[in-house]
């Protein structure tokens, strides 16, 4: 994509071709009519003298608090100095971009009372490459990170241009922009909703999907290699148990491994072969299930406004609620399971790698090299998964069990759905290694299936891809180099593509 507009529904993948991709944003006409419609009622409201929370009041616990018509632009730039407290390694480029769409996205569906030009200064933002200095760690749900990037319309704070870390004045200058000042509620707007839990969580639910479809092609490949049968892949046994994501999964082992000689000559190999190969619909189908019921989650959540408080501006009058759309419950929730799906997954993953490399159970060379014992070849990458596999397990306790109370008991209830997001993200990556150490396995494990038994052509293609930047080994080698290239193979998407070319859209 060269332009995303914003103004109606978008999807997840729309969502990463900006955050991720660069694509550049605009704003429809009726994006337009709806923020400056609800700035202008509270425009209209400062003029009548109503009391607003967060527009004339202090905020959360300190809400009693009446501010002075002539205080409610410092009160605006106060709450983004006071809120700014998040620590630690910035967020990389694409989160903070990720964050900064979703706050287009919040405060663009006009219920919030910003001006035009203040969405407009993220807007510039996105299109010219300006990054927010964002420390990741210390949210409990929204507020802190989005403080930090909000503090750069100020001209405060730290931002990236063009990889360079600069005093937000001259990175602002850099790309021809000056700083704004901000009117009423647009501090508290900046910072409210779900906004950095749904943008981060998001990033992480797309590489999972991506991943769970990779899963689907490793794991017909290690059956494959592994001489297992495809009988407990019969459509016959999909329909007694009707789960649309497992019936789906069986499909696509079965098309990818239709034309494989080696799997139709091993359909009587053996009676019946070790879960980690048979249960590969119902696993992957159950972690699938979970996955796109988060991503019906995350359409909705990237579509609706997640502000405190909201405005009705076509109500008489207008209207004005400060309740919790800001909760971040269902995100969190959403990627808690999701964390766990994919710790499932990846579980099975391990173990289809161990069973390639263990010569007791694959009948391959030990290690899948040569004169083992000098060399320990494919030895120790089932090692990394090992010690991959244990964090995952430890990021899959959920996070929004947990709730400290903040704000003077303000809010006494705390969803933590910023915590659930973060981890979310770290979990993509490992699952990703440890397919990407699988499939060094599978690869590997060819050069020693009798030159008869050829593979699919799904899997034959997915083979030469590797081979134009992985030798095979005969020897003991620099391993590392070949697991990155193999995770950004997976990352990247492009083995699904690499394998829809031979058989089509897999399900």
């Amino acid at each position: 994509m060269k332009k995303v507009v914003l103004g109606h529904e978008i999807t997840l993948d729309v969502f990463v071709s900006i955050a991720r991709f660069g694509t550049q944003v605009e704003f429809s006409d009726e994006y337009r009519r709806r923020v400056e419609k609800s700035c202008q009622l509270v425009n209209k409201w400062i003029d009548e003298e109503r009391i607003m929370y967060g527009v004339n009041t202090g905020f959360g616990a300190l809400s009693t608090k009446i501010i002075s018509a002539d205080q409610t632009k410092v009160l605006q730039r106060n709450i983004l100095l006071s809120h700014a407290t998040s620590v630690g390694e910035p967020l990389e480029e694409e989160s903070v971009r990720a964050i900064m769409l979703m706050v287009l996205q919040n405060l663009g569906q006009g219920y919030s009372g910003v001006r035009l030009k203040t969405l407009e200064m993220y807007r510039e933002f996105l299109n010219r490459g300006v990054i927010p200095f964002a420390p990741r760690e210390g949210s409990v749900g929204y507020l802190s990170v989005e403080a930090h990037i909000a503090l750069v319309l100020l001209g405060e704070g730290k931002a990236y241009v063009d990889g360079e870390l600069l005093p937000s004045q001259e990175a602002l200058q850099k790309v021809g922009l000056e700083p704004i000042e901000l009117s009423a509620k647009e501090g508290l707007a900046l910072i409210s909703g779900t906004t950095s839990p749904t943008a981060i969580g998001a990033l992480a639910l797309y590489d999972m999907l991506q991943a769970v479809m990779a899963a689907d092609i490793i794991g017909a490949m290690s059956l494959e290699v592994l001489r297992g049968t495809t009988r407990a892949f019969d459509d016959r046994l999909m329909k007694v148990r009707p789960h649309p994501h497992q019936k789906n999964t069986a499909t696509n082992v079965r098309m990818i491994l239709e034309d494989s000689v080696l799997a139709k000559q091993s359909i009587n190999h053996r009676l019946q072969d070790a879960l980690s190969l048979r249960a590969i619909p119902q696993l992957h189908g159950a972690a699938k299930k979970t996955l796109f019921d988060a991503l019906n989650t995350f359409e909705i959540e990237m579509n609706a406004c997640s502000d405190n408080p909201v405005l009705w501006p076509d109500e008489v009058d207008g209207g004005a609620i400060s309740g919790s759309n800001c909760d971040s419950s269902y995100v969190g929730i959403e990627l808690d399971s999701a964390c766990i799906a994919v710790t499932a997954l990846a579980k099975m993953s391990e173990r289809r790698n161990y069973r390639i490399i263990n010569q007791h159970l694959s009948g391959f060379p030990p290690f899948l090299v040569q004169n083992a014992g000098l060399n320990s070849g494919l030895m120790i990458p089932q090692y990394s998964q090992a010690g991959l596999l244990n964090d995952m397990k430890l990021l899959s306790t959920p996070a929004t069990v947990d709730s400290i109370p903040t704000c003077a008991d303000q809010e006494d209830y705390v969803a933590m759905g910023y915590n659930s997001a973060k981890k979310a993200r770290e979990i993509a990556r490992k699952l990703e290694y440890i397919l990407a150490i699988e499939l060094l396995a599978i690869y590997n494990a060819h050069q020693f299936v009798e030159s008869n038994l050829t593979p699919g052509s799904a899997s034959t293609a997915v083979l030469e891809r590797i081979e134009q930047s992985i030798p095979k080994m005969d020897e003991d080698t620099y391993l590392y180099p070949y697991l990155e290239i193999l995770k950004e193979f997976i990352h990247s998407g492009e083995i699904i593509s690499v394998v829809e070319e031979k058989v089509g859209k897999l399900l």
